[in-house]
């Protein structure tokens, strides 16, 4: 009965750490996808609808497809994170003419997103934070791109106004 009381508390000595450590991987790649969604939805529903087809240069993406092709990643994101065959270019920016079409496509594939995510086991952190780090990443490379198509326009960013 000693050896078995001892084996149970070595277990538990061991294993304590790798599930808080778990637990705290799983909330701080929810917590980053949940942010970095925010400030693009935040951003999405802000700027101004006569200015969504604006290009900061005429070979790139205006700024409607920019959040349109982020709006992909967090198809792939939901779709692999079920473990599903998934392309990132799943969505076409040209199915989205409106800001309220592009709008209501961010909201929907946040909430997609964002509930496969709650629905993994905080212990699948512990294998591999993919694919959400890699769209995380992608979505803020483009937050900041995002911003420049502000700029360019003389507006401020949601994130960059003071806080009321």
């Amino acid at each position: 009965m000693k050896l078995f009381a001892a084996a149970f508390l070595l277990l538990t000595l061991v294993s304590t750490p790798a599930l808080s450590q778990s637990a705290t991987t799983a909330k701080s790649v929810r917590e980053q996808v949940a942010d970095i969604n925010r400030k693009i939805l935040a951003m999405a529903k802000d700027f101004p609808e006569d200015k969504y087809d604006f290009k900061l240069k005429p070979e790139m993406r205006t700024f409607g497809a920019v959040i349109v092709h982020i709006a992909g990643g967090n198809v792939y994101a939901a779709k692999a994170g079920k473990g599903e065959k998934a392309n990132w270019d799943e969505i076409d920016a040209k199915d989205y003419k409106t800001k309220a079409q592009v709008v209501a496509l961010m909201e929907k594939v946040i909430a997609d997103s964002e509930a496969t995510l709650k629905g993994l086991p905080d212990t699948s952190f512990a294998k591999t934070i993919e694919p959400w780090i890699s769209v995380t990443e992608h979505s803020a490379e483009h937050y900041g791109l995002l911003v420049a198509y502000y700029r360019a326009n003389g507006l401020v960013p949601p994130e960059s106004r003071p806080r009321q």
